[in-house]
């Protein structure tokens, strides 16, 4: 057996793969365990590349789509982010530790027992404030936010996260089908808009006003 630690491992990995490729967010993924994340019966593959289910028709993101997604959205210190979909909490718990010091995040979750879960995973995590609701709404009484993060696919850019985009802001948001999306990365500088697309990510499909009906 390797004397390597799994999570070592799996991140040199992602580095070789160069789905991780900036030190920060190599410090924020080796900052959170991600088996305290995954259901008991899941832990043994806590360390693999795969996504894993976590009940209620979800899944927590396989580790690569993790850093690639923290890649394009650049989370820096201080900053206030927001997290559509908070699934399990692995992701907003990461996004934490980038975001620290002075920064915070809000992830929102529309199953209630879900975001009970991510509250309880989240309790050490003094900087992740877990809401239950649609979010597909986003957070108007939180915003405007430096950063959104969407784990979920959209059949477009919802509206309101698009308008609680923060000035300079950054978003990183799958958009397209049920089952296959594009990754729209999207930055605001004053009332300019940029947009680059990453094709093919698979996410479940984001519920709500402004995405999915259930």
């Amino acid at each position: 057996m390797s004397a390597i630690p799994a999570r070592t491992r799996l991140l040199d990995y992602l580095e070789r793969r160069e789905y991780l490729r900036t030190e920060a967010v190599r410090e924020g993924m080796e900052a959170v365990n991600r088996a305290d994340f995954v259901p008991e019966r899941q832990r043994y593959a806590a360390w693999d590349d795969t996504p894993l289910p976590i009940g209620r028709g979800q899944t927590i993101s396989a580790p690569h789509m993790v850093a690639m997604m923290l890649e394009e959205l650049q989370p820096r210190p201080g900053q206030r982010l927001l997290e559509v979909g908070s699934g399990c909490g692995y992701h907003a718990a990461v996004a934490a530790a980038m975001v620290a010091p002075g920064g915070e995040v809000h992830t929102v979750e529309r199953i209630p027992q879900l975001a009970q879960r991510a509250r309880a995973n989240l309790a050490g995590v003094t900087n992740a404030t877990v809401h239950h609701g649609d979010g597909s709404c986003g957070l108007p009484e939180v915003a405007p936010f430096d950063r959104i993060l969407v784990t979920c696919g959209a059949p477009r850019l919802p509206g309101p996260l698009r308008e609680q985009l923060a000035v300079r802001g950054r978003m990183v948001v799958p958009v397209g089908g049920h089952t296959l999306q594009a990754l729209l990365v999207i930055e605001r500088d004053g009332d300019e808009w940029r947009e680059e697309r990453r094709p093919g990510v698979a996410f479940v499909p984001l519920i709500g006003k402004h995405g999915y009906e259930d």
